[in-house]
């Protein structure tokens, strides 16, 4: 049974188009900068909501206090 499923395993691996290391360091870059684009948008939503917080509750102690 373990012979059976590592002879399909190989076969399977020899029908994988690997891609070449000019699209594997393209595809990372890729990655690489989505991710840092997706953080600096997460980072100015973090930021804008933390200052409206700031300004709500400044709103609020003063018709409080």
């Amino acid at each position: 049974m373990a012979k059976g499923f590592i002879k399909g395993v190989k076969g399977e691996l020899k029908k994988v188009v690997w891609p070449t290391k000019n699209q594997l360091i393209n595809n990372t870059v890729l990655v690489l900068l989505l991710v840092l684009a997706f953080a600096v948008i997460v980072l100015g939503a973090d930021m804008i909501l933390e200052f409206l917080d700031g300004k709500l509750w400044n709103i609020i102690g003063n018709k409080l206090g």
